[in-house]
C-alpha cells in the first residue's frame, strides 16, 4: 500500500525574544476602546497563568514569512540529501502571507511556495507550488492534501511548510496579541510502499455559521485609532469553548478510521494555541475513550517559550522532538503519533501517523 512518510523537518525559529514583561510597558484597551483599569504587570502576569506563554519569538525587521519557510525547507532538504528538483510540489501553509515590518499589507504575490521554489533554484515546471489559508490548522491541511496526492499518484515527493510572521499584523493594544508569535515548520514527505507506517488516517471539519468570524481582523482597540488599519482580533471566549466541544470529536475520529488503539499513541502533537485549552481538549480527548487521566508525557509543549506561531507550531514542535530537544519527549520507529489543530474559519483537523 502507497503511504506518505516524513523524510525530515526543518524549523525557522526567529532570534528576537519578546517578553511578558515587554507588553508590560503598554497601555491595554478593551474593544470598546476603553483603557483597562487593571495595571499592565497584572494583566500580562494572568495572561501568563492562563495561556502558560512566558515569551514568544518575533521576525528581524528584514525577514518575512516566506524568508523563514525558505529557511526551514532547506533545513529539511539538507538533512535528507534530498535533490530539491525531485520534488514534485511546495504547499505552504500561511494565513498573512509576507507582510513587511512598519506595514498592514499582506503580500501573496507572487505565492510564497513560489517564492520557495524560486529560493531553492528549482527549474523542473512539473513542480507544481500553491499557498494554502485555512487558519492555524494550515500545516495539517497542507498535509491532507499532499497525502491525497500522493495516494492518487499525482506526485510522488514534496515539501509542506507553514509559515507566518504574526507580529506584523498585531494590535498592541489588545492583550490578546501577546499570544502571537512567528516562525516556520517545514516537512518532507514522500510516497512509499508501506504496511503499517505513513499516514493511517485523517479527518477535518469545518464550521462556518456562527464560528465563522470568531478570528477576524478589526480595528485597534486604542481609541482614536484608525479604522482603515485592521489587526487580527479574537473572540477568545468563544474559540475556547468550541475547541473543548469539537477538537476532540475529531481527533477521535481520525483515531478510529486508524483501526489503532488509544493506548497505542506515543505522543499528540497539538497546535499550540493555549496551555490551558490544550490540556483541556486532550483530557476530553481521552474521557471521549474512558480514560480519566491523560497518560504522562504524552503531549509535549513548546508554546511557554515559542507563543503561538500559528500553522508553524505543530511542525516546529515535531521538529524539536526529532532533533531531540526535549529531554522528556522522543519518538522511535514504530511509534503512533496524532497531530490535531483547530483555528480561524473555524476549522479543526486531525491526522494520525506512525513512524
Amino acid at each position: 500500500m502507497m503511504r506518505t512518510m516524513i523524510l525530515s523537518t526543518g524549523a525557522a525559529i526567529p532570534e528576537v525574544r519578546q517578553l511578558n514583561s515587554d507588553f508590560a510597558l503598554h497601555t491595554f484597551y478593551d474593544k470598546r476602546q476603553t483603557v483597562i483599569a487593571d495595571p499592565p504587570q497584572v494583566v500580562t502576569d494572568k495572561f501568563e497563568s492562563i495561556t502558560g506563554i512566558r515569551e514568544r519569538r518575533y521576525a528581524p525587521s528584514n525577514i518575512v514569512a516566506s524568508d523563514l519557510a525558505l529557511e526551514a525547507a532547506r533545513q529539511a532538504l539538507d538533512r535528507s540529501q534530498v535533490d530539491p528538483e525531485s520534488l514534485d510540489f511546495i504547499i505552504v501553509a500561511t494565513n498573512f502571507g509576507d507582510v513587511k515590518k512598519h506595514t498592514i499589507q499582506s503580500d501573496f504575490l507572487p505565492a510564497l511556495a513560489a517564492r520557495v521554489k524560486h529560493g531553492l533554484g528549482i527549474r523542473k515546471p512539473e513542480c507544481t507550488v500553491f499557498d494554502l489559508v485555512i487558519g492555524c490548522p494550515g500545516w495539517i491541511q497542507a498535509f491532507i492534501q499532499a497525502d491525497l496526492m500522493i495516494r492518487c499518484g499525482e506526485a510522488k515527493r514534496g515539501l509542506i511548510i507553514g509559515a507566518e510572521t504574526l507580529s506584523r499584523v498585531l494590535d498592541i493594544h489588545d492583550r490578546d496579541s501577546m499570544i502571537f508569535a512567528d516562525g516556520a515548520g517545514a516537512t518532507l514527505l514522500e510516497g512509499r510502499s508501506m504496511a503499517d507506517s505513513g499516514v493511517l488516517a485523517h479527518a477535518a471539519v469545518s464550521h462556518t455559521l456562527d464560528e465563522a468570524y470568531y478570528l477576524y481582523l478589526g480595528q485597534s482597540n486604542y481609541p482614536d485609532s484608525d479604522a482603515r488599519i485592521r489587526y487580527i482580533k479574537m473572540e477568545g471566549r468563544k474559540i475556547y469553548e468550541y475547541a473543548l466541544q469539537h477538537v476532540p470529536l475529531a481527533m477521535k475520529s481520525a483515531l478510529d478510521r486508524s483501526q489503532r488503539d488509544i493506548k497505542d499513541l506515543k505522543k499528540i502533537f497539538i497546535h499550540q494555541a493555549n496551555e490551558k485549552m490544550d490540556e483541556a481538549i486532550i483530557k476530553r480527548f481521552y474521557k471521549l475513550f474512558g480514560y480519566r487521566n491523560v497518560p504522562e508525557g504524552v503531549v509535549p509543549m513548546n508554546i511557554h517559550e515559542l507563543g503561538n506561531s500559528s500553522v508553524a507550531t505543530i511542525p516546529t514542535l515535531y521538529h524539536q522532538v526529532l532533533q531531540g530537544q526535549f529531554s522528556d519527549h522522543f519518538l522511535e520507529e514504530g511509534d503512533l503519533i496524532l497531530f490535531a489543530s483547530v483555528g480561524a474559519g473555524m476549522h479543526i483537523n486531525s491526522l494520525v501517523y506512525a513512524l
